[in-house]
């Protein structure tokens, strides 16, 4: 079993990277593979609705990362998304991300079913439920299976590391990772 992870932060191993990997250590403890990609340095361009991706399974357009992000998505049995808040949502990163895999899922029916998914996200105070619901919108409109934890999947910080010092958020993290586990083998069970 396989879990991608995507960090929309543009920062490479801050805050987002610590919450994805705390979830990461879980899933490493019951021999689960993971895989973080990080989008810092990088830009995804928006979709553009030339609707080419029906029936090929990936978008046509090979200007950025998508491509490689999305056909290991495709192989993964389970998503983790992970968000800075910025202006209470998500990264632009993540929403260019998500508005593209949305169309390819849509115009490509079933790629996603019966995945797991999961996500998280690093705020300094506010608008992480919005990330977080964002994220969880993909997942759900692609007949995934959403994992949660005993609260929000939020962490706080402002500055990188920051969001180590969130001890409550941390522990949520941690039992994410449990939970995303038990859901991954139970999946697995059913195949």
């Amino acid at each position: 079993m396989k879990v991608i992870g995507l960090n929309s932060s543009a920062r490479k191993d801050g805050n987002t990277a610590l919450l994805i990997n705390t979830v990461f250590e879980e899933l490493h403890k019951e021999g689960i593979e993971t895989e973080l990609i990080q989008l810092a340095g990088q830009v995804i361009e928006p979709c553009n609705a030339c609707w080419a991706c029906g029936g090929k399974g990936n978008c046509v357009h090979r200007k950025d990362m998508f491509r490689e992000i999305f056909e290991k998505m495709k192989e993964a049995d389970g998503i983790l998304l992970g968000s800075p808040v910025y202006s209470a949502n998500v990264s632009a990163n993540m929403q260019a991300f998500l508005e593209r895999a949305a169309v390819v899922g849509d115009m490509n029916p079933g790629l996603f079913t019966h995945k797991t998914g999961a996500a998280v996200a690093a705020a300094r105070r506010a608008g992480a439920l919005q990330a977080v619901d964002t994220m969880n919108h993909f997942f759900l409109n692609h007949e995934m299976l959403v994992v949660g934890s005993t609260y929000w999947n939020m962490a706080y910080g402002r500055l990188p590391g920051d969001a180590a010092q969130d001890q409550e958020g941390l522990e949520n993290m941690r039992n994410l990772g449990r939970n995303m586990a038990f859901a991954l083998k139970a999946m697995e069970i059913q195949k």
